[in-house]
């Protein structure tokens, strides 16, 4: 069981090339930390391994299955869960501006259960949140639900792309303390982005460096 990038090549039209041949394979319940220098590719792989891009040569496998051939036949017969949900840097792009955080929590899973009362309280989200719009919270709380959305959808793989970035040290440690514990309870895989060398050390069980 594993998520695998397999000799991936993208690069930018007009652009430079990203990385030629890049493989890497994340197993449940490992952690793995992408370091490289800014600028050399790692929130675009972020995106790959979530199938929001399609590499240009090779593929991402999950669980053996081939990604963007599971994410287009999800796509077409269902609005639900996807195998690997990113958790991108910046929070608000995430949701639809004009529609309300319950709606948009709800389309990952219902959210009037038990599991998701858990996931509300294990990352701090407040009730009334949920009847607002994006804009009236702070990126922040945006960012508490844009990883219980994530979790709700019960992903093999979570990609976490400088999630944490905004927020304070103390909150940092308790938030990725939780999603450690949930990771592990649900033997799912971690890929970790993030400037911070002190906190892949203490987040990543191993790290994978970009050419």
């Amino acid at each position: 069981m594993s998520l695998v990038a397999e000799n991936i090549s993208y690069a930018y039209p007009g652009g430079a090339e990203l990385y030629r041949g890049l493989s890497l394979e994340v197993g449940a319940r490992e952690r793995v930390a992408l370091v490289a220098p800014s600028g050399r590719g790692k929130t675009t792989l972020c995106r790959i391994l979530a199938g929001y891009l399609e590499p240009q040569g090779g593929r991402v496998l999950v669980d053996g299955e081939p990604l963007f051939p599971l994410r287009h036949r999800l796509r077409k017969h269902s609005p639900g869960p996807r195998p690997v949900q990113l958790l991108a840097q910046h929070p608000e792009q995430a949701f639809d501006p004009l529609m309300r955080l319950s709606k948009s929590l709800a389309e990952a899973a219902p959210i009037e259960t038990d599991e998701a009362s858990a996931l509300f309280e294990l990352f701090g989200v407040r009730a009334a949140w949920l009847a607002r719009l994006p804009h009236e919270l702070s990126g922040g709380e945006l960012m508490r639900l844009a990883m219980v959305r994530a979790l709700l959808a019960r992903p093999r793989y979570l990609v976490a792309d400088e999630s944490t970035a905004m927020l304070d040290a103390v909150t940092q440690a308790e938030i990725w303390r939780a999603l450690i514990g949930l990771a592990d309870d649900r033997a799912m895989g971690l890929i970790v982005v993030s400037h911070s060398p002190a906190l892949l050390a203490r987040v990543a069980t191993r790290e994978v460096r970009l050419p």
